[in-house]
Order: C-alpha cells, then structure tokens, then sequence
C-alpha cells in the first residue's frame, strides 16, 4: 500500500514505499500510544474493551483492567504516566508503582465532558482537549453533560485547578493537539470541523486560533481529525481519511501514510526515535520514518535498571566536551547536509539536549570546552592522508573566518568557556585540550558532538588510553544516520566509556 506524495518535501520525512507491519491486533478500538524512553516499550488503550496494554517488542500483555477507558497518554519529566479518563472525566497521573493520583476533573464546580488528548510542556503544565465522546455508548459510559461546551485546558507547573485557555464556543470537538518544536505554537484539532488551528503562546497564555488545515474529510475513505503529533522539522502529522495526513509549518499539505484501517492515534519511539506507532481501529501498526519527533520533556528521562545505583559524577572533577557542532557539520545548508547528518541532529535533539546540559555545567561551576575543527583557507597544512580530510577540501568545508566554520546556533561559546581548535579527528591530537583540563583539575570528561562514530569515538579512545573517564551522553551526540550511531554506541563505545543519557547526566551533577 504505497504512501502519496504531494510535494517533494515529503520524501525526506518516509520513503513512499515503506512498510506498515503490524505488532497487534484482535483489539476493539485502539487509541493512545505511548513510548518509554528508558524501558523501550509502547503503551495503547483499548478503550472501549476497558483495558491498557504494553508491546514489549516481542509479546503483548495487559498492564490494567479496568482502565476507566483511557484515551489519550503520555509521560511526563519524571515517566510517571499521563491518561485521559473517559469513564470518569479526569485527567490522572499514574506513578511507575501504580499510585493513581487526580489531577483534574471539574471546572467551576462541573464535571469536564471527558478528557481526550494531552500533551506536558517543558515547564511542566499539561495541557488537554475535553470533548465529549467519553458520554456516548461504545467510547464511555454514556451519561448527561455538565459543562454544555468543549474546552482546551492548561494545568499550571506544580498542580492547580485547570485553566481554560480558548474561547468555550470555539470547538466543536476539539481533539489531537501537540506543540511545534519550540513551543511556541500550540495545534488543536477539531474532529466535528475536520480542521486544524494553530495559536501562539504568550508567556502561559494563547493568542488567535486561526484555520491552519481546513477540509480533512473524504467521503470514500474512514478516518477523521483524531491523535496528532509534530515532528522534529514542525511538520503536522494528523489522523485523516485513509490513514494520516501531513502538513508543513506553512500548513502546505505535504503527504499522506495509508494506513489500512481508520487511525485513531499517533507516536514515534523505538530506539532512534524513527518507527511511527499508529492505533487504528482494531490493530496497532508501526511505520519506519526518515524523521523524528519533536522533542517533549519525557523523551531526555531515563530510568536506572532495576537493581542499579543511579549515575554520581563529582562536579569538582567533570568538564564538558562539545565537538564540531558546527554549521558545517551538521546543518541544513552546511557543506555535509547531504550525508543526512542534519536529519540525524535533529532526530536526536541534539543542539538542545546539548545546550541544556551545556547550561547545566556552568551553573554549577563545570568547564565548557567547545572543539572546533577550522580548516585553514585554501587547505593549508591540511593533510589529505585519510578520505575524511579529502572530503573536508573537496567540499571547502570548515574554513576558518566562514559561516561553516561557526558553532549551530545555540551552541556558542559563552563567557568562561574555553575553546580548542583542531584539524583532526581526534580532539587531542596537537591542540591544547589537555593542557586545559590539566589546568582545571578535570579527568572526568562529558562529551557530546558530532559525528558520534568519527571524531567523538576517536576523542573517547584516545581519552580513556590517557587514563580519562569518559562519558557519553548518546542523545548529545549524532551523525550521518541511526545505524552509523548505533553501531558505535551500542559497541565500540562500551569498551572505552561510560554511555548514558543526557537527562541521566544533568541529574548526576549535583
């Protein structure tokens, strides 16, 4: 069943040919999925069987019975589990030890209709739709309304009673609703109007509420405005006739998944982040994509193994490595875009996990070290020994004084912070990097970058033969694509470092 392209911008998101296997099926109406980020399985409702259930990877089974017909999931900061209740009108959190705790289900004294979608943003609030499908037969427990309309809701960081954040008569049946990637717009859809509003947030507040998609409906073809996600680029993945309809940020239509029966939902997991899970009707279906999420708050947490002590790292000794996280190297029109590495970036979130951790180090007094690679102009000195200094002077890449040479946006350099120059691999070999961290008293290095099987596995192996503790956060790094970083994560790296999360990093440095 092959997928439509409706411009050519569609097929750096999915090849129009790939697969949609199925993981499960036999159920009566799936909805919700959701993927943990530490434990890699996927989550779903069966809502109207009343049920909640788990694939492993391998095997499906039950994680609650009753589930007060749970629709909409996700996690937030601290994974514990965000369910929109139809059975009972809230909104609950659910701790990985079951503790069930409300966190909404009145407004003004009356029962909300009964939450649908949800999503957390990274200030903590949670943010849900509240339709009233929950009140019919077959989706809930049909019973009379309170409210009389359908709302969108914030819940403040911290808990507190629910906010209403758009005009009460706006939506028909407002439903998917999810953030562009820097959150500063919030898409609502609404099923009854088949479209798609956009609004911009001002501080905690939503300003306008135009028509971003209007007309998703076709009468030959099931499927309707439902489960709705971003992408990593602020593209719009949306439940649509037919299977999912995806729109650019412009609200261009772009391209179409056929999936083969009515979608009801949509999330990206899997262990890069690029397999589509799709609830539709009585299955669950999983597409591979050529591009990832945006990133929520949930997706940087991680949790030890059981059994395990949580990761300490003694501020007094870390410093913070960040390398070749140049224009060049890993942006839309730098002189490498075409290896894919920018897709990758994007895929693992990479600037901004980086940033994040970078931040981090320098409130608690931890050395930042950028490593810039600057090719001298016209290749001077530039040795061409090896195909990857070849491809750096054919490509008249990283020359110093260029746009290409500069750091990506959000990683510059900031005050305090130390910068090494080189024109190798490794970070080691002739700059000053060790002269620094002799300096500063480091031998617990932190390293991010790109790209993670070429410069930062050679910075790792050179640092662990010179008696440094390596650690690599996998989600700061990237390269040309998941497999390329898999196959140096997942085994040269173990024998030289210490890999782990970024999340896991920042919540060690105490």
């Amino acid at each position: 069943m092959p997928h439509t392209a409706v411009t050519p911008a569609f097929d750096a998101l999915l090849d129009v040919n790939a697969p949609v296997r199925t993981i499960g099926s036999g159920f009566i109406f799936t909805e919700g999925p959701i993927w943990h980020p530490s434990e890699h399985h996927l989550t779903f409702s069966d809502m109207p069987g009343d049920v909640r259930r788990r694939w492993d990877g391998a095997n499906i089974t039950e994680v609650a019975r009753p589930s007060h017909k749970g629709n909409g999931m996700t996690y937030d900061a601290s994974l514990n589990l965000m369910v929109c209740e139809h059975a009972t009108s809230s909104v609950v959190r659910i701790a990985p030890d079951g503790t069930r705790v409300v966190l909404a289900s009145h407004f003004e004294g009356k029962e909300l209709n009964s939450p649908n979608d949800i999503v957390v943003k990274s200030d903590g609030s949670i943010w849900f739709t509240d339709p009233w499908y929950g009140r019919m037969p077959h989706y809930g427990v049909e019973r009379p309304r309170e409210l009389g309309w359908q709302g969108v809701f914030r819940l403040p960081p911290g808990g507190g009673d629910p906010e209403l954040m758009v005009d009460r008569h706006m939506f028909s049946q407002p439903n998917g609703l999810c953030f562009c990637p820097d959150e500063s717009k919030l898409y609502v859809n609404d099923t009854e109007q088949a479209n798609i509003r956009v609004f911009y947030l001002k501080g905690d507040k939503l300003d306008g509420g135009r028509i971003f998609a209007s007309g998703i409906r076709d009468g030959r073809l099931p499927g309707v405005p439902d489960g709705m996600k971003c992408d990593a680029q602020g593209n719009v993945w949306v439940t649509a006739p037919g299977g999912l309809w995806v729109y650019a940020p412009s609200g261009a239509l772009i391209g179409k998944v056929a999936i083969p029966e009515q979608a009801a939902n949509l999330h990206w997991g899997g262990h890069d982040w690029h397999t589509l899970f799709v609830t539709a009707g009585t299955s669950v279906y999983a597409v591979p994509t050529r591009i990832g999420p945006r990133r929520e708050p949930f997706m940087s947490a991680s949790s030890p193994p059981a059994g395990t002590e949580p990761l300490m790292l003694d501020t007094a000794r870390c410093a913070l490595i960040i390398q070749d996280m140049q224009n060049d190297v890993i942006m839309d029109g730098g002189a490498f875009a075409e290896t894919g590495s920018p897709d990758h970036c994007r895929a693992q979130q990479n600037i901004p996990k980086t940033a994040d951790l970078a931040a981090h180090c320098r409130k608690l007094g931890v050395p930042v070290i950028h490593v810039w690679f600057k090719n001298p102009p016209g290749g001077q000195g530039l040795t061409l020994n090896a195909p990857l200094f070849e491809g750096v002077l054919d490509n008249n890449a990283l020359v110093e004084g260029t746009w290409g040479s500069e750091p990506a946006p959000g990683l510059e350099a900031q005050a305090g912070d130390h910068i090494v120059t080189k024109n190798r691999m490794s970070a080691w070999e002739g700059t000053r990097l060790e002269t620094i961290l002799k300096a500063e008293g480091r031998d617990i290095l932190i390293q991010c970058g790109a790209w993670t099987n070429m410069s930062v596995e050679h910075t790792a192996r050179t640092g662990a033969d010179k008696g440094y503790v390596m650690v690599i956060p996998e989600d700061g790094c990237s390269t040309m694509n998941a497999d390329w970083h898999r196959a140096s994560i997942d085994y040269a790296m173990t024998n030289v470092a210490l890999v782990t999360k970024v999340s896991s990093v920042i919540a060690a440095l105490r």
